[in-house]
């Protein structure tokens, strides 16, 4: 392990923004992340597959009166989000760091207010299938785990998983459907905020455009469009 990994994991380890094993509220904040974690009762939205934390950090910012959790698996990844949330003093930021699959062990039924699900990994071949964030068994965890107003966002630059996602909720009950094969065309753009992931500078950068669209599940409402 490199100096630099070694200094940020013995630094997350500290740090009260980043929630993971061997830290003693680790798998205890279920249904209960805004009044134990947070200190409020404010709505609780989820990105997940986080990295670096982009969008946990920018919606943090535009929205003080949400709370924001960025999970990822990568610790390395996001000490970086959660480091630019301490200097920025967003106390409506937080980082888990699990499987995405694990998120029903970390949050409770009907605990969250909205999902992001910003340049998930495609996962191209058809054996992963099932480990494609926007998969059958992926949004049957989203649905449990949101409120009946809950929203799930998808942004990618990946058109086959957009055309997936699209098939797929043929096959799930929804509503209120909206996207578009290129986001800076849409009515839809100020959706995401102005924030951009590393990987959307450098997508954009080659000219390729970003897919988007965003639902919710038949029984819900939107809580911000």
């Amino acid at each position: 392990m490199g100096r630099q990994k070694q200094t940020r994991f013995a630094d997350s380890a500290q740090k009260p923004t980043i929630i993971q094993p061997g830290k003693p509220s680790f798998g205890k904040l279920k249904g209960r992340w805004a009044p134990s974690y947070f200190e409020n009762t404010n709505p609780v939205v989820l990105e997940l597959g986080c990295g670096r934390g982009e969008y946990s950090v920018g919606l943090g910012r535009a929205h003080a009166n949400h709370n924001f959790v960025g999970v990822d698996i990568k610790g390395f990844r996001i000490w970086v989000g959660a480091e630019q949330a301490e200097q920025e003093g967003l106390r409506n930021v937080a980082f888990l760091r699990t499987e995405i699959e694990n998120i029903d062990m970390h949050f409770g039924t009907s605990e969250l207010a909205e999902i992001w699900l910003p340049f998930p990994d495609p996962r191209p071949k058809g054996r992963d299938e099932k480990r494609r964030l926007t998969s059958p068994r992926f949004l049957e965890l989203y649905k449990k785990l949101l409120q009946p107003e809950g929203l799930v966002r998808l942004k990618t630059d990946n058109k086959e998983l957009y055309l997936y996602t699209l098939d797929v909720l043929q096959g799930v009950p929804h509503k209120n459907l909206a996207h578009t094969d290129n986001l800076y065309q849409s009515p839809w753009l100020a959706d995401h905020e102005n924030i951009q992931t590393n990987f959307e500078r450098k997508y954009l950068a080659k000219g390729q455009p970003i897919h988007y669209l965003k639902f919710q599940f038949s029984q819900s409402n939107a809580l911000y469009s």
